[in-house]
């Protein structure tokens, strides 16, 4: 199965209101990067043992851990949760920027230092959700270069 296939399987697997809005926000999302890579993870390790909610990740950029290893991951990530969605914004260095910066304009959210969660489009300022998701894309895309 094709990871976009794999993408719209995950979609459908949810109620019918989070899966028009994950599916409102994945076209927002690749309009903003319409070449990126699509990744489609099931939130398992190499064990089978479930460590995270599955979760759809749009680009790339290399996680450099302090041991000198690395990882490549996605820059952007959307996941259904049990109350919600999760919008994932990864890469940033300043934890709080997020808070800071879109916290007071996006409406009934809680923000985190890399994670922007809501019950559903609705309720949250879809503006600034874009520009937040902007910022991280433009933040992981110069660790890249």
């Amino acid at each position: 199965m094709t990871t976009k296939n794999q993408i719209q399987t995950y979609f459908k697997s949810q109620p019918e209101s989070k899966n028009s809005d994950m599916q409102a926000l994945h076209k927002i999302i690749i309009k903003l990067m319409p070449a990126c890579k699509l990744w489609c993870l099931d939130g398992k390790n190499t064990e089978g043992k479930i460590l995270s909610n599955p979760n759809i990740g749009y680009g790339h950029y290399t996680i450099n851990y302090k041991d000198g290893t690395t990882k490549e991951f996605y820059q952007i990530g959307l996941s259904a949760n049990t109350t919600g969605i999760s919008v994932y914004i990864m890469g940033l260095d300043d934890k709080t920027y997020l808070t800071r910066n879109y916290g007071n304009n996006l409406g009934k959210a809680t923000v985190t230092g890399y994670c922007i969660k809501f019950k559903s489009l609705k309720q949250i300022n879809i503006d600034t959700l874009i520009e937040a998701v902007r910022y991280g894309i433009k933040a992981t895309e110069k660790q890249i270069s």
